[in-house]
């Protein structure tokens, strides 16, 4: 355990410079059920930094794992999440629309994510509908304070902040003046990029300000070229749904020690 957190730590740390941090988009989902335990395990295994997940309350106040507000797409059920209970999600299945090996699978509570990573991966929480309350809370109860990354509107970022100042908040960047408006309002150590933001007066901003920068490389930007590219620019850490063949480009490229 003492060397795991010492890993997690390496990995969160500003001055790890030198290893850029591999982020498993919902998981490893091209070969799991996105959002669902198996992906997180296999982002593990497959050697990133962290898994990305998506939080959502239920009508009853608990917090699920679900990238759209609708329950339809990754399950055999129909809903809005918001409008259906604990039970009513946990009843339904999240992995046989995937595929037949994936049958069975439950809709993860945002507490079992955090105990799969704790000790083992950090977790990148995209904040799709969780009060800030709720997530500091579930976060302390995990002992997961000093293991992730926060992502969320800048309203909902500040409330976090103002609950838990050490958490480590993440704005999307969205232009270089929005940008710069962020970092004299919040004061984050790293911001998010996505395809239409990780511009060079952006990036400028973000250097100047020391902050560290990671980077969506989705869709057709998910590959060496891109990779590379976005650590030209100064990516610090990448956002992939590909995790396994990243951190192996990474490391045939020395951006990164074999774990």
């Amino acid at each position: 355990m003492k060397f795991a957190a010492i890993f997690l730590a390496s990995c969160l740390s500003l001055s790890a410079a030198d290893r850029i941090v591999v982020i498993a988009h919902r998981g490893e989902h091209r070969a799991h059920p996105e959002n669902t335990l198996p992906a997180f395990q296999a982002a593990i295994d497959a050697g990133a930094d962290f898994f990305e997940l998506d939080v959502r309350t239920t009508s009853d106040g608990r917090l699920v794992l679900m990238h759209d507000a609708r329950v339809d797409r990754t399950t055999k059920g129909s809903g809005a999440v918001r409008e259906m209970t604990f039970d009513q999600i946990r009843a339904l299945d999240a992995g046989a629309k995937f595929g037949p090996q994936f049958a069975g699978t439950k809709v993860p509570s945002f507490e079992e994510a955090l105990a799969l990573a704790h000790g083992r991966i950090g977790v990148y929480v995209d904040s799709k509908d969780i009060a800030p309350a709720d997530l500091a809370a579930a976060l302390t109860k995990a002992d997961m304070l000093n293991s992730v990354v926060i992502y969320g509107g800048a309203g909902f970022l500040k409330k976090v902040q103002a609950l838990i100042p050490t958490l480590k908040i993440m704005p999307e960047a969205y232009s270089a003046a929005t940008l710069e408006k962020l970092l004299a309002d919040l004061k984050p150590r790293v911001v998010a990029f996505g395809a239409g933001d990780f511009t060079g007066d952006a990036i400028a901003v973000a250097k100047r300000a020391g902050v560290d920068i990671y980077v969506d490389r989705l869709g057709s930007a998910d590959n060496a070229s891109a990779w590379q590219d976005a650590v030209d620019r100064g990516a610090a850490g990448i956002q992939t749904d590909r995790p396994a063949e990243l951190v192996e480009y990474l490391r045939s490229h020395k951006l990164r020690d074999r774990d």
